[in-house]
């Protein structure tokens, strides 16, 4: 797969804008190099932040956890002005992510979103722990976890052990939070109807640095 090309902000001097396809496969090669260990840390010294003074021009928005261990653009191999990232507990789909990821859509106009869970995900734990009794959370932490609350009891009726049963939530509100988007925002599901942004989703694994798509 080819590397990230950089993506100046002049318009004379960019190239062509990549495909949903093309920034999906952009995407899979930065992770690739990560979890083997040899990232190549594009765009990441003076020249690169020179040129993008004046604007962005992502090729890729990320919506993930907001997890200290899962950085979108060091999972990726990323560098400055590559990816267009929210980042929240979970994540979950509020009015500000809708709003950040229409605008990443309709003004920036980039062709894929990426939408990432992770293992051992502390939302998604909260809210295991919750269902059973042990947990009462409180303030604004109650709000997020009634957010993924229901997947959660989804996968707790599925059975298995504990560990199997977090894995299902985390990747079953991966699904949820793209459906999310759909459903809530016209602007983005018209951008999906018409070919012209894919959304896909990612379970990042913690030990072995890989993002499994889904």
């Amino acid at each position: 797969m080819p590397d990230p090309t950089p993506l100046p902000v002049a318009p004379e001097q960019r190239p062509s804008r990549p495909t949903p396809d093309e920034a999906y496969a952009l995407m899979v090669a930065g992770n690739a190099r990560f979890a083997a260990g040899t990232p190549a840390r594009p765009n990441q010294d003076d020249v690169r932040r020179a040129q993008i003074v004046a604007g962005q021009e992502p090729f890729a928005a990320v919506l993930g956890c907001a997890d200290s261990r899962v950085p979108a653009e060091i999972v990726f191999d990323q560098g400055l002005g590559d990816l267009f990232v929210c980042r929240t507990a979970g994540p979950i789909v509020d009015f500000a992510v809708l709003g950040s990821i229409e605008f990443a859509i309709t003004q920036l106009h980039v062709p894929l979103v990426v939408v990432m869970g992770h293992e051992s995900c502390g939302a998604l734990k909260a809210a295991a722990e919750t269902a059973s009794g042990k947990l009462e959370p409180g303030g604004s932490v109650r709000d997020l976890v009634e957010r993924v609350l229901p997947i959660t009891l989804q996968a707790q009726r599925e059975g298995g052990t504990k560990e199997e049963q977090l894995s299902r939530a985390i990747a079953y509100n991966v699904t949820r939070v793209i459906k999310l988007l759909i459903e809530r925002s016209p602007a983005i599901a018209d951008a999906v109807a018409d070919g012209s942004v894919k959304l896909v989703g990612a379970v990042y694994e913690l030990d072995g640095g890989r993002a499994r798509f889904l």
